[in-house]
């Protein structure tokens, strides 16, 4: 399938409403609503959610700090699919199709005849919420601003090959390339816009706790910093009758209620004093989601299936540590990783063993054998000899046990070869290499409900002789350890996009691999995996796309940078009975809890 370019050579009619990466946009200019929204849901009512640890500023863009729930941005991972309270892009997505883009602070958009530039018109509806419209010039300064070091490094990975925003009008801005990319027109109407008023003139890097001027649905009404914050719907938003917004963005307020650690939410969801809440542990889901109010009907539990791209969840390592650099050593701990009891008796058999970079997405998982593309373009690779030398053999599938000891034992002894063949010793009660030094790992974790999955692989590491210690830390000084790769392991979801492209600079490649801040948790800096990144960056049809992908999903599968975990088949959610959402499906690319917040109402009482 040809990608589909919407081009308008200059002094043209503007055309295009919509954009898609490889199609046709499924909806129309003149449509009224997306197909998984309720058009007429009721508005108002005060929603209360939650969350665990705690927040220090209401600046998400800067890599400092830790940002509240409901702003829709993290300086540490720039999460496209979610959805903010607080401020509008240029465009926005519909969450049922793999990749389109809709005119949100955008009007139309114009993608240039050569490919190297797109233009985009401002709605002039829009409006800031001190009231000022969005303005050309605002847009610029957004993203000069994003791609300054005053940010988080996430925005100039993304957007590296965007040369400059040039205001050609008061309400048109113009984005120039350094060269063609195939999704960049797209990817950079994601640009969030926000006002050159916020923070009165401070360094953006200094803005901490002054409340955001955005143009989105709600402003901040009140907070107490690591406790409560609650945002106010505005009566004036602009874009509320918008085809992109209508049915959306339904509650007078949302509050988010800050605890310690998750058992703290979940208490007070049973005391009544949330409204809901999705739930990521299954033991928790089945064992302590009862009480008096879901006995009276009060209190509702929903398990929502889902056909999500879930992308590859795994413990990844930090390979700037010498230890584990070596593959053989990395094997030996996925081995020892027992998903099949951890299913068996933690989980009730809803979970799925990740086996993928992009899980869950027909085209772009490697399969068992190359396809005839993938093939063609590995041919065309400079990098072709080191990648055939480093994905020898069968496409590696995350290890099984069956559930029986004696297929754990079975991967234990594996692991414990490859280990010797390392040059690790069992002596003195522990692995230790040639110096004597102990092997030992350390993760951090922010709930205390991650101990019971991690106390079974702890057992089996113990079996090797590596001691794993994993801790229950403050959820901002985890985050500052991430950024500053001071870690030795820690979970980490990566790719999982319905449409991969300039997100895997920074989540695989080498520039970023230094960079603090960057995704590239791992610390991955491999010319290889930079050149499958260029092609499919520079991919112009999903075919070529698809195949680029599956050759970048071999690749990493056999380097094992990772213990790939699960995934879930479902979404648990428990709410009070008045809270609706839409009888439509749950659409494939739209997360749980996005949803929840930006499409769900209140019924009357």
């Amino acid at each position: 399938m040809a990608l589909t370019f919407f081009a308008a050579p200059l002094g043209s009619a503007w055309a295009v409403h919509g954009q898609g990466m490889g199609y046709e946009p499924k909806y129309g200019p003149g449509f009224t609503h997306f197909d998984y929204v309720n058009p007429d849901a009721p508005k108002g009512g005060d929603l209360v959610l939650s969350s665990s640890g705690g927040f220090d500023k209401l600046n998400p863009f800067t890599l400092k700090g830790t940002p509240p729930e409901g702003m829709g941005y993290s300086a540490n991972g720039f999460v496209f699919s979610e959805y903010g309270l607080m401020f509008e892009s240029l465009t926005t997505p519909s969450e049922d199709e793999p990749f389109s883009q809709y005119g949100m602070l955008a009007e139309d958009i114009a993608l240039a005849p050569d490919r190297l530039s797109v233009t985009f018109r401002l709605n002039p509806k829009a409006r800031f919420s001190n009231g000022d419209p969005v303005l050309a010039k605002d847009v610029k300064y957004s993203f000069d601003t994003l791609m300054s070091r005053q940010a988080s490094p996430t925005f100039r990975s993304y957007w590296s090959d965007i040369k400059e925003a040039v205001v050609v009008g008061e309400r048109a801005i113009r984005f120039d390339f350094k060269r063609r990319n195939a999704e960049l027109h797209m990817i950079i109407g994601q640009l969030p816009v926000f006002s050159p008023k916020w923070g009165e003139g401070k360094p953006f890097d200094q803005i901490v706790t002054e409340p955001p001027i955005a143009s989105g649905a709600y402003v901040v009404e009140k907070v107490d910093f690591g406790k409560s914050i609650t945002y106010r719907r505005r009566p004036d938003h602009w874009a509320a009758e918008l085809p992109v917004r209508r049915g959306m963005f339904n509650f007078g307020s949302v509050s988010y209620q800050y605890f310690k650690d998750r058992i703290g939410e979940e208490e007070s969801l049973k005391a009544g004093m949330l409204d809901a809440l999705e739930e990521g542990s299954i033991i928790a889901w089945v064992r302590r989601y009862k009480g008096r109010r879901f006995d009276s009907g009060e209190l509702v539990k929903e398990e929502i299936p889902h056909a999500r791209f879930t992308g590859m969840q795994g413990l990844i390592v930090n390979l700037r540590q010498p230890r584990f650099q070596d593959i053989r050593v990395r094997q030996a701990l996925e081995l020892a990783f027992d998903f099949d009891w951890l299913n068996a008796h933690l989980f009730y058999g809803r979970r799925a063993r990740t086996q993928s970079y992009f899980q869950n997405s027909q085209d772009l998982m490697a399969a068992p054998e190359m396809s005839a593309p993938e093939r063609e373009l590995l041919d065309g690779l400079k990098h072709k000899a080191d990648y055939l030398a480093r994905t020898q053999g069968p496409l590696p599938r995350a290890a099984s046990t069956g559930d029986t000891a004696a297929g754990l034992r079975a991967q234990l002894v594996q692991a414990q070869s490859l280990l010797r063949e390392a040059g690790w010793q069992f002596r003195d009660g522990a692995l230790r290499n040639d110096k004597g030094e102990p092997f030992v790992i350390r993760i951090d974790f922010a709930d205390r409900a991650s101990n019971v999955v991690m106390a079974p692989y702890a057992r089996n590491l113990a079996k090797l002789g590596i001691r794993l210690e994993y801790l229950v830390r403050d959820p901002s000084l985890i985050k500052k350890r991430l950024d500053d790769f001071e870690f030795d392991m820690a979970v980490q979801i990566l790719g999982g996009s319905s449409s991969p492209g300039n997100e895997l600079y920074d989540d695989f490649g080498s520039k970023s691999a230094q960079e603090k801040g960057s995704q590239n948790l791992s610390g991955i800096a491999d010319p290889v995996v930079d050149e499958l990144v260029e092609l499919i960056v520079g991919s112009h049809d999903r075919s070529s796309l698809a195949a680029a992908a599956r050759l970048l999903d071999r690749y990493l599968l056999h380097q094992r940078y990772l213990v790939p975990m699960y995934y879930g088949k479902q979404y648990f959610i428990a709410r009070k009975t008045h809270l609706r959402h839409p009888e439509a499906a749950l659409p494939q690319r739209l997360l749980a809890r996005s949803w929840l917040l930006t499409m769900w109402w209140m019924a009357p009482r």
